[in-house]
């Protein structure tokens, strides 16, 4: 009898993994923590710590001011922002996800089987879109490559790390007052309707202390988090485009999941009354200034926007960002 309890309770995480993974029947969202539909069970509102950072508007970001911040009361370290991001720095970033960041010499899931210098002009080079090979890319690592086999980072596998995403985390880190984060590897995952990631917890970085930072763009997610162990009952949080989740503390090393992808109920990356033209220069630690205020601005253009808005309107975009090493250390091998 006990031993059908203690399988019982092992199976809470996958049990809810399965609810609202399932498609007939379609799963209640009572329990789903909703932020913007003013439905944030067990959550709390956050004062953030610094009050304005000039580079806020030129990464796309609102006011300091505007940010609404939860915390989740069983949930230690578990930050969730409700979509910081104007409608021009959303369409930005999912530009940025989709165009630059698949690119060599960036490591993606569709290496194993073929070797594609530039994925995106890859699918759009002939006059139909090669909606397979858009299919294809599930994942790409930027920075200090996850290694998938061994769990392990290496200093051979590792590129220079964007340093406009740098800049975003930094800013982010700063307003929660994690002042000595440092942005050194990320993996961008790519969301189909049907997709899923299962239950796993991110512990491969020697800073195990540092938070790390999750961007959602696109389509909206359940996101189950649970504790250390899969007994735990896991909570599930609503993502939606322009969200970002923060697991640091005791939330930094505890299972979490995606068992659904949600159509959008909005497209906040459309939303026309906030595309204006971005002037304003801010003080960066990382980046040029006139170069990604270019970049920021083209997106301006519906036309240019369109095969990048095809995209996120049938899928979801994921960037989750951590420090891999400790706060003096250099390398891996220092």
């Amino acid at each position: 009898m006990k031993r059908n309890l203690d399988m019982k309770c092992k199976d809470n995480f996958m049990k809810r993994f399965k609810y609202y993974k399932s498609n007939k029947p379609e799963p209640s969202l009572d329990k789903v923590v909703r932020i913007q539909y003013d439905i944030p069970i067990e959550v709390n509102n956050i004062s953030n710590v610094i009050e304005e950072d000039s580079r806020t508007k030129l990464l796309g970001l609102r006011n300091f001011t505007d940010w609404k911040t939860y915390t989740f009361m069983k949930h230690t370290g578990l930050f969730l922002i409700a979509n910081p991001f104007t409608s021009l720095g959303q369409r930005y970033w999912i530009r940025k996800c989709l165009e630059d960041y698949p690119r060599k010499p960036n490591k993606t899931n569709i290496d194993i089987e073929k070797q594609i210098e530039d994925w995106w002009r890859e699918i759009h080079k002939s006059d139909e879109l090669d909606r397979k090979m858009q299919k294809k890319l599930r994942w790409t690592t930027l920075g200090y490559h996850h290694n998938w086999d061994t769990k392990v980072y290496c200093e051979k596998n590792r590129n220079i790390f964007p340093s406009e995403l740098a800049e975003l985390c930094d800013v982010v880190a700063q307003y929660l007052g994690y002042t000595n984060f440092n942005a050194q590897a990320a993996i961008v995952n790519y969301y189909h309707m049907g997709s899923t990631l299962s239950a796993h917890t991110d512990h491969s970085e020697v800073n195990l202390e540092a938070p790390l930072f999750s961007f959602s763009f696109g389509q909206s997610a359940i996101f189950l988090i649970g504790g250390q162990e899969k007994s735990h009952e896991p909570s599930a949080i609503l993502l939606n485009s322009g969200d970002i989740l923060i697991m640091s503390k005791e939330a930094r090393l505890c299972y979490h999941a995606v068992p659904k992808i949600l159509q959008a109920s909005d497209q906040p990356w459309n939303n026309h009354e906030e595309l204006i033209q971005i002037t304003d220069n801010g003080k960066t630690k990382y980046i040029n200034e006139e170069t990604i205020i270019k970049e920021v601005n083209r997106n301006i253009d519906n036309k240019e926007w369109t095969q990048f808005n095809s995209y996120v309107e049938e899928s979801r975009i994921n960037v989750n960002v951590r420090q891999v090493l400790m706060e003096n250390q250099e390398r891996l091998d220092s």
